[in-house]
């Protein structure tokens, strides 16, 4: 790879941030070379300036209070900082093409994928409609999108976010373009789609000799796709070279705690203390069934079984993992024990208490019972109210006085890692992984026996993942909580999982302690999920020697 041509180059550039930012640069004095013909793989959690500094070569700027103030991106010669709008426009997608992190946030809502990926030739090559649709057609299927043809007339949200992620890939590569920036294509897809995903971008990286920069908080997923590795801490370049050498023998002491905060496929040791408790909730005969479309010109109704007979036990004090991929069911299940969405048919108790026959009335005080943190707190979080009040809302509708309320509402916030002052402020002014630990203080107001756990740490980078984790745990020890654990990633599930239940197209396909799940899973879409996780042979090396040392 060091005998490579470099196609695009990037010279002491640095970006500023607005006077009340927490630092004065998003982007300081960073050199980095892109070459033909390789993946080069740029490392660091969020707001290291890994994204600012990608976006950066498309001048795509976050608000015009985010500007480039030093340096030069060079590209054919031309300083890419100092081109017009018109050049860079020339430039996008045809030359260098980005992929997005969420694409249904990147894609029109209102146009077909087929339509959007012909725009981007329309607008670069003025070549006939039929002429178009064939080539979008043959990209949809160079992706190993199925049925393209389907793909072509649906819209977005007519299709899954793995299918989503490829069309992204369909449309960024249609005009062959020098350069490829994928910004965190992966971050929020299971592990076999997330897989695929990997295996495409380095297939299509290799059959068409492009140069690739990866955008990642991932060391697992590096330790897949990486030719070169660029480790971003605060804006800085602080390590740079080959990826087998940086993930061997890395330099910099924040490169270490990177690939240290990856969890590893080794569970935790099995704990004894819930063994002999009694039963907190117990699922059985649980089945929810989905249908759409069907009502005109003749089209078929689709039905999608999303829970088909599950069945689960869950001991105070214990922490069962629902693991499974997008589409698996495990959310609708979780939904369906919280009364979120009403199951078709089965039992779901809390205690003594049949849950899922409870009427409408008795439900609204038996739900301080079961409470739930979602996977995106954003979302989830009224931004127009103080974190304090967000957390004190719960116990005041239930007839707590507000000044108990807001008083128990900042002791939440201190259990959770975070100051007092914070419950005068609002959502937007939090991290994601603050926003996180708000989200459980707000469900741990009303003392919930259960605590259901959505995908709580899945769009979240590494380090800040391990700091959810071993709250949560932490919580769990100290409150004695019950956790129904939903996620698609078994190194998540390793750490924080006593049990784990593993979901396939709506059923339970396997259920055990977590230990013996991981040492001999006997299904094979579980040995599928297994061989699936990324950076999974590093993980092992690294388990065995900790099992080795003294």
């Amino acid at each position: 790879m060091s005998g490579a041509e470099t196609v695009l180059t990037i010279e002491r550039l640095t970006v500023d941030l607005p006077p009340w930012a927490d630092r004065p640069h998003a982007v300081e004095d960073v050199t980095l070379e892109l070459r033909h013909d390789e993946i080069l793989c740029v490392v660091g959690e969020s707001g290291s300036g890994k994204s600012v500094m990608a976006r950066s070569i498309l001048g795509l700027f976050p608000s015009r209070y985010v500007r480039p103030s030093g340096g030069r991106i060079l590209y054919g010669g031309e300083d890419l900082l100092a081109a017009t709008p018109e050049q860079l426009r020339a430039l996008r997608g045809s030359r260098i093409a980005m992929i997005f992190q969420e694409p249904m946030t990147a894609l029109n809502p209102v146009l077909t994928i087929g339509r959007q990926i012909e725009e981007a030739i329309e607008v670069h090559q003025p070549v006939a409609r039929e002429e178009r649709r064939r080539r979008v057609l043959e990209m949809l299927s160079a992706v190993h999108l199925p049925e393209a043809e389907r793909i072509y007339k649906a819209y977005p949200h007519q299709i899954s976010g793995g299918q989503r992620q490829r069309a992204m890939i369909a449309m960024a590569l249609t005009l062959e373009p020098d350069v490829l920036i994928a910004d965190e294509p992966t971050t929020a897809l299971d592990v076999t789609t997330q897989a695929q995903i990997l295996g495409l971008v380095r297939e299509i990286q290799a059959t068409r000799r492009m140069a690739v920069l990866f955008i990642t908080h991932d060391f697992g997923v590096v330790a897949e796709i990486a030719d070169r590795i660029a480790v971003m801490q605060q804006g800085r370049l602080v390590e740079h070279g080959p990826a087998e050498e940086i993930l061997a023998a890395p330099r910099e002491p924040y490169t270490r705690a990177l690939l240290a905060a990856v969890p590893d496929l080794l569970p935790a040791p099995p704990r004894k203390a819930f063994a002999q408790a009694p039963v907190a909730m117990r699922v059985s005969g649980l089945e929810k069934t989905y249908r759409s479309g069907g009502l005109f010109f003749g089209e078929s109704a689709r039905v999608v079984h999303a829970a088909k007979g599950v069945a689960f036990e869950i001991r105070r004090g214990e922490t069962l993992g629902i693991v499974g991929e997008s589409g698996s069911g495990k959310s609708t299940v979780a939904r369906c024990v919280a009364r979120l969405v009403e199951p078709d048919v089965g039992e779901i108790r809390v205690g003594d208490t049949d849950f899922g026959r409870l009427s409408h009335r008795a439900l609204r005080e038996a739900r301080r019972r079961v409470q739930m943190v979602f996977q995106d707190p954003y979302g989830s979080l009224d931004p127009r109210r103080t974190v304090g009040k967000l957390i004190a809302e719960g116990p005041i509708v239930h007839g707590t006085t507000p000044a108990t309320a807001w008083q128990h509402a900042l002791e939440l916030l201190e259990l959770v890692g975070l100051d007092r002052r914070a419950a005068a402020r609002y959502p937007h002014e939090f991290s994601g992984g603050q926003r996180q630990r708000i989200g459980l203080a707000r469900a741990l107001a009303l003392d919930p026996e259960v605590l259901i756990a959505d995908e709580p740490v899945s769009a979240l980078d590494v380090s800040v993942q391990a700091q959810v984790l071993r709250l949560l745990s932490d919580i769990r020890e100290r409150l004695g909580l019950t956790v129904l654990f939903i996620t698609h990633d078994l190194r998540v599930a390793a750490q924080v999982c006593d049990s784990i239940a593993v979901m396939r197209q709506g059923e339970i396909v396997e259920y055990g302690l977590t230990a013996e799940v991981f040492a001999a899973p006997r299904h094979p879409y579980t040995r599928e999920l297994f061989a699936a996780v990324p950076g999974r042979a590093q993980s092992e090396r690294r388990a065995a020697a900790a099992t080795a040392s003294p």
